[in-house]
């Protein structure tokens, strides 16, 4: 069972003082007083007198209204009462109509009138302090389970006095002589995300219905553009129905816990699922105390007979056998096909809305055991929410924009809107990809990087049976992030593309961005790749890939050149977890590619790639099953039926089946230093010289200078040999240089063994489980320190030093050793209590920690000086405590039994927000996945269950993923398997996070309870924050916020020349 909390959920239990604050609002409803300030006083414009009049205004701050942004909306009036995000119809279109065949934001849509000059339309934009927590006020009583939102922008609409207009009913040209509406609507913004405040004051709602028209109240986010040029009406929202009496409750009901004020969230941008209702409903104080029905009286809150009623695009109906009835969220007919039609219990709906997707129009709506998801119908491809016909050639199209350095040269080569092409022979699982507008000082060097295009072939590869290609698994919307890195010389490429889903003409389309630097192809040369296969790894929303790709480069003078690059992609997405045929795609699945066409077309300014694709099993090989032999940092590649090889990925050495990290070279550190290490990679410095190292990392006998074209010889520490300097054009004679003589090992220390392990706490000592891919290797499990007399609590793990942190409850304090054989250090010894949750900051090089007696969250450097307290207010048991050093943030749980949560905030400590508390048992372990990137996952474990989580997304994100869980107390994370410690059973626990079930565990001999768990990764995450190079320029602690670096002093700074700068810089 998945437990969503969502805002449409309505089985949520509503606490006590929410039921408090029900009985205590106003029984009358909110008067004109109570409105958002407006007219001419509060800085107001106003519409023109009349019964047709539409004002464009244009905003200084976009608006969201479903998943889109606009930064222009139409004011609208007498045939009016609504808010447009397009230009409206004529009236006759959409009167008594809801939905509208255009974007609309209904306060109350009807015939209205302002012509006899009473009546009046105000509105402005707004952004005063005074009026924008006015407007948080309402939306957070509203949704009070939610993070609290501080709008930045507003726009406020007031309809005063309005008239009903009906042309025939009488000369002057009213209806309901002397009756006048008022109501208003705020549109309240932040950066991506819009709500709606709709205000109804009791004494001036005199009117329901304007002619033969009731009138209306809702979202529509008007026609959607499908295939072949058709338009269907999109997702819309209706808070009345055709009644009056849905109008009139309008003023005496609430979903916000005042009545007449509703409250909505209407936008967010880029992901929208639906339109969100307040949370809070009126519990009207006469209705509760005293509505009986018969004989029998009830204490409980009477709700109305209309809440919100949520109707979805209309379709012919389906043949019906049989009703089913039952109350779903939000009211709507369903009906249930012929059950000889039935298929492990899958039933169909008449929908174009399926739970949170919109199917696409070839598609259909199935119900499966836990949930609908949609799915293309017979004859058409995809995942249901984008379809195509199977066999029809499909196009795509985007633009390319990006800087990218070619070989040295200090120059970058700027995209800007180059215009890409795609066209698929879907039948044959071919894929030709061009983009123009290419210069040729790029042009030819470009053409080794066919992956920029590869992906469409691994979207529409021809399927072996039981497997299927990327867009029938995701369709035509997720996003993708390749690093490349390029052999021998290391230069590193980023691509980055968004796929955008299917446009009015029916093509896909994708924005691609290159950053980064890539080796210099010479004019002329042609480039040659040899037929491949790929590894996919398949989970829930987020797909990956790791491989090498070789090929060759024919020069005119008829030599070639043999290169190579590294090649990690991730794929993120949004899918339908309860599709079950999704589901039963092999986890991992390969793409075989057995042509490949790549060539840059000088005089045309054109590079064009092709590609031949299929997906399948790869014929059970071992790199496709698992079952190989290779390190977890090797890439595993297919021979010949049930060949291999392995292969080290770029930075380890080894023979494949044992890798461990390279120590950078002598060369690789100085044209690092050179080079620079920034976000979007290297950038020379004009008229520097940058060193040439080989495929080993050491220096090229010969080196030169890109700007002079001068050469050298240098011997084996980079330094020049005298006499060997030659002039541009020539090459200097070198004699082979020896290669340089290493150290070897201290025989006396046994370092741990290369690879991945995992790490755990027992009693007075530390041990290891070696990992094989994300398997334990219980029978190499050993005791990796020895700490006599000690109670280890947390444990933490970095990367960079190879060194394991605690903490230590018994001295108290926080210590660190290498586990490369090194001596205990001390780290923290005073002014501690019970530290036990810890957690490193490999790329700020911070520890923090926290203090369950002394109640605070702490950091220092790694060294254990510049200690600062971060947080120690409203902290009671604080345990666990993970970063997230990339993006700047740190979590904690604090296990207080009263008041159990979960928070974040930024690395600095400011911007402390609680995450979850509601529901939530004892937090015990916390872990945090850096690999899902967009997605950041976060686990918790409760007293009986094991959850996840989105933080960027709160208590929506919250799920479960496993109950019966007997005592857990450390929890961490490896791909994906999750390993947690269980007090009960004194074991290391095994959890496949994606089959949501227990794989395996691990007993040490001796028989104590398990504390704090980590995983000791052979290599770091990739990432950088602003303190990742020269400590930010801080003076002394850098810590690390999402857009920048806080720059901040030890609370022992007195007398130490210490510059604190602003919170975020």
């Amino acid at each position: 069972v998945i437990f969503v909390c969502s805002r449409t959920r309505a089985s949520c239990r509503w606490p006590v003082w929410i039921l408090l604050l029900g009985l205590s609002v106003c029984v009358s409803g909110i008067t004109r007083q109570e409105l958002f300030p407006f007219g001419r006083t509060a800085g107001d414009q106003s519409l023109d007198e009349g019964e047709d009049e539409t004002h464009e205004l244009r905003l200084e701050k976009p608006l969201a209204f479903y998943d889109g942004q606009f930064d222009k909306i139409y004011v609208s009036i007498n045939t009016n009462g609504f808010v447009a995000l397009e230009e409206p119809t004529g009236e006759s279109e959409y009167l008594g109509d809801m939905p509208a065949s255009f974007g609309m934001i209904a306060a109350l849509q009807g015939d209205l009138d302002t012509s006899d000059g009473e009546g009046k339309v105000f509105f402005r934009q707004d952004s005063s302090p005074a009026l924008l927590q006015q407007a948080a006020d309402h939306i957070n009583r509203a949704f009070p389970e939610d993070d609290v939102v501080n709008p930045i922008h507003a726009v406020v609409v007031t309809w005063v006095d309005v008239a009903s207009h009906r042309t025939e009913s009488r000369g002057d040209g009213l209806e309901h002589p002397g009756r006048r509406n008022t109501f208003q609507l705020v549109i309240a913004s932040l950066e991506t995300m819009s709500f709606v405040i709709l205000l109804y004051p009791r004494e001036a709602m005199q009117f329901q219905s304007t002619g033969s028209y009731t009138m209306h109240a809702g979202f529509s986010k008007g026609q959607e553009t499908h295939f072949f040029f058709s338009k269907k009406q999109g997702p819309y929202y209706r808070i009345t129905d055709d009644t009056e009496a849905s109008v009139k409750k309008l003023a005496e009901q609430t979903n916000s816990g005042k009545r007449g004020v509703w409250v909505y969230e209407i936008g967010t941008f880029p992901h929208f699922s639906d339109i969100a209702p307040g949370e809070v409903p009126d519990f009207p104080l006469d209705s509760h105390l005293h509505r009986s029905t018969g004989s029998h009286s009830h204490q409980h809150p009477v709700y109305p007979d209309l809440d919100e009623v949520y109707h979805r695009p209309e379709h012919p109906p389906p043949i019906q056998v049989h009703t089913v009835q039952f109350r779903p969220e939000r009211p709507a007919v369903v009906e249930i096909e012929n059950e000889e039609n039935f298929e492990d219990n899958v039933f169909t709906y008449n929908s174009g809305e399926c739970g949170r997707q919109k199917c696409s129009r070839f598609g259909e709506c199935r119900s499966y055991r836990s949930g609908r998801c949609c799915r293309c119908t017979p004859g058409y491809s995809g995942n249901g929410v984008q379809c195509v016909p199977d066999g029809v050639p499909q196009r795509m199209h985007g633009k390319v924009s990006g800087r990218v350095f070619v070989g040295d040269s200090p120059v970058p080569v700027d995209f800007i809107s180059n215009s890409l092409h795609t066209y698929v022979v879907l039948n044959e699982g071919r894929a030709y990809v061009a983009i123009s507008d290419i210069p040729a000082i790029i042009g030819f060097s470009l053409q080794p990087l066919s992956s920029v295009g590869e992906i469409i072939g691994w979207m529409f590869a021809l399927q072996q049976p039981g497997f299927k290609n990327g867009f029938s698994i995701i369709g035509g919307e997720f996003r993708r992030k390749a690093d490349v890195t390029f052999q021998p010389g290391g230069e590193r490429l980023t691509i980055s593309q968004e796929f955008k889903g299917i446009n009015e003409h029916d093509h896909l389309m994708v924005d691609t961005r290159l950053e980064g630097q890539i080796p210099e192809v010479p004019q002329g040369a042609t480039v040659q790749i040899d037929p491949y296969t790929e590894i996919y790894q398949y989970s829930t929303n987020l797909i990956t890939a790791s491989f090498t790709r070789k090929y060759v480069i024919s020069l005119q003078d008829g030599s070639t050149q043999r290169r190579s690059y590294q090649f990690r992609e991730t794929i993120t997405f949004q899918g339908c977890q309860h599709d079950e045929a999704v589901r039963a795609v092999p986890p991992t699945q390969v793409l075989s590619v057995d042509q490949v066409f790549v060539k840059y077309y000088m005089d045309e300014q054109l590079m064009r790639y092709a590609t031949r694709n299929k997906i399948g099993d790869g014929n059970e090989n071992a790199c496709f099953t698992g079952r190989h032999s290779c390190d977890t940092n090797a890439i595993c590649r297919p021979g010949q039926g049930n060949q291999y090889t392995c292969e080290c990925a770029a930075g380890f050495t080894g023979d494949g089946r044992t890798c461990y990290e390279r120590a950078k070279t002598r060369c690789q550190l100085h044209r690092e230093r050179v080079l620079g290490s920034r976000p979007r990679g290297p950038r020379p410095v004009p008229g520097q010289y940058v060193p040439t190292c080989d495929a080993q990392g050491e220096y090229d006998p010969i080196q030169c200078h890109a700007s002079s074209g001068q050469c050298w010889c240098v011997d084996r520490d980079g330094l020049e040999i005298s006499g060997t300097r030659t002039g541009p054009g020539r090459s200097p004679v070198c004699h082979d240089v020896p290669g340089p003589i290493r150290p070897t090992p201290d025989p006396n220390v046994n370092p741990l063994p290369p690879g991945s392990h995992i790490l755990f706490a027992q009693s007075g000592k530390i041990e290891y489980i070696p990992l094989e891919g994300h398997n334990l290797k219980k029978n190499k499990a050993r005791t990796a320190l020895h700490l006599p007399e000690k109670v280890v609590i947390g444990i933490a793990f970095d990367c960079v030093e190879k060194m394991v942190y605690w903490t230590d409850i018994s001295t108290p304090a926080i210590s660190k050793a290498s586990l490369q054989g090194g001596e205990p250090v001390h780290i923290v010894k005073s002014d501690l209590s019970s530290p036990e949750g810890i957690a490193i900051d490999h790329l700020g090089r911070n520890v923090f920690w926290t203090d369950s007696m002394k109640d605070r969250i702490e950091v220092s450097s790694l060294d254990g000086s510049k200690r600062r307290v971060l947080i120690n207010t409203d902290l009671v048991n604080p345990r666990a405590i993970l970063t997230d050093p990339t993006n700047g943030y740190i979590y904690w749980a604090d296990w207080n039994r009263a008041a159990p949560k979960i928070e974040m905030a930024y690395m600095d400590g400011t911007n402390r927000r609680v995450l979850a508390k509601y529901d939530l048992g004892l937090p015990n372990g916390l872990t945090y996945d850096p690999q899902t990137a967009i997605m950041s996952q976060l686990f918790g474990v409760k007293t009986t269950h094991l959850e996840c989580m989105n933080p960027q997304q709160g208590r929506r994100s919250r799920r479960q993923l496993m109950e019966g869980i007997q005592y857990p107390f450390g929890l961490t994370t490896d791909g994906k398997n999750l390993y947690y410690t269980d007090w009960t059973r004194g074991a290391v626990v095994v959890v496949d996070r994606y089959a949501r079930r227990e794989v395996d565990q691990f007993q040490p001999q001796k028989r104590t309870r398990l504390y704090g768990i980590t995983t000791a990764h052979a290599h770091c995450p990739s990432g950088q924050n602003y303190c990742s190079s020269n400590n930010g320029d801080c003076s002394h602690l850098c810590l690390a916020t999402p857009a920048g670096r806080s720059c901040r002093c030890p609370d022992n700074a007195v007398g130490l020349r210490c510059v604190e700068h602003g919170r975020s810089i």
